[in-house]
């Protein structure tokens, strides 16, 4: 059974102005950085019936990452990490949806480069809700720890302490207000 209300099914875009993309890494052992991207589109189509039948998609525009620091923005988007320039785009297309009591796992296929590997995105639902101009809105809360070096990310430096200056794991953080399509 779907944990889903009926009211789900259908086409949703994401509200930009009200979602975040965003990612968090552990940076010299010791601590988390964290950054998000400003470009992005995507949705999806869900059947609240058969979640099975659903599908997500996302395109993020590699170049509007922001960590709160242009120079390692600037690194972010050189070929040392996902080469911004030769490959514009990030993108992710799911391949399968399962719900299992309140946790819904979104498998796909996340491209960054010229490199795809399959990602599972662990969503929790945060509701429905009508804005004061009669649009209906959804939340969803999205997250999935992946492996850098799984898309061809292995740019790294050793500290004199032990360890690398950045974890090969990075968070995931998708935070949705997604817009129902009529």
């Amino acid at each position: 059974m779907s944990t889903f209300p009926a009211e789900l099914t259908g086409t949703w875009v994401i509200d930009e102005s009200h979602s975040t993309i965003g990612f968090a890494v552990k940076h010299a052992v010791v601590a988390t950085t964290r950054g998000k991207f400003t470009t992005y589109s995507g949705g999806a189509t869900i059947d609240a019936e058969n979640p099975g039948a659903s599908s997500a998609w996302l395109e993020i525009d590699a170049a509007s990452v922001d960590t709160g620091n242009e120079q390692r923005d600037g690194h972010l988007k050189s070929p040392d990490f996902w080469n911004a320039e030769a490959n514009p785009k990030i993108t992710f297309k799911s391949t399968s949806v399962k719900v299992d009591g309140d946790t819904v796992v979104t498998t796909g296929d996340l491209t960054v480069g010229d490199k795809t590997a399959p990602v599972d995105i662990v969503w929790e639902f945060g509701g429905i809700a009508k804005d004061p101009w009669g649009n209906t809105k959804a939340g969803f809360e999205g997250s999935a720890t992946i492996n850098r070096k799984d898309w061809g990310i292995s740019w790294n430096a050793a500290l004199e302490t032990g360890g690398f200056l950045i974890s090969d794991k990075v968070k995931l953080v998708l935070e949705i207000e997604a817009n129902k399509q009529a």
